[in-house]
């Protein structure tokens, strides 16, 4: 299956309660088809006390959600588009539904 969302790209949240939210792709699991977005889908995390975190507490931690649950942002719109690849010079690429390579 061809990748749609790579890591470092923006995406914006089409359902759940992040709803509109756009953020940057921290990670992408492609066996679970999950990916981890930067400022969605954050959890409080209670830690316990350790040699990496020595006070312990409650730490921001953002939680994968699944693949199709966002769209790439197109750069020229600034929103979300769906996404599919065509041939160009013996090159696979991604466009945008209105033709915009991305």
């Amino acid at each position: 299956m061809a990748q749609r969302i790579k890591k470092g790209e923006t995406v914006e949240v089409i359902t759940g309660s992040n709803k509109g939210q756009q953020g940057k792709v921290l990670r992408v699991d492609l066996k679970k088809q999950r990916i981890v977005v930067e400022g969605v889908n954050v959890v409080m995390r209670h830690v316990k006390p350790s040699r990496q975190n020595p006070q312990g507490g409650r730490l921001q931690v953002e939680k994968p959600i699944h693949m199709s649950n966002v769209l790439p942002v197109n750069v020229k719109t600034g929103k979300g588009t769906r996404v599919r690849f065509q041939m160009a010079g013996g090159k696979k690429q991604r466009v945008a539904t209105t033709g915009d390579v991305i």
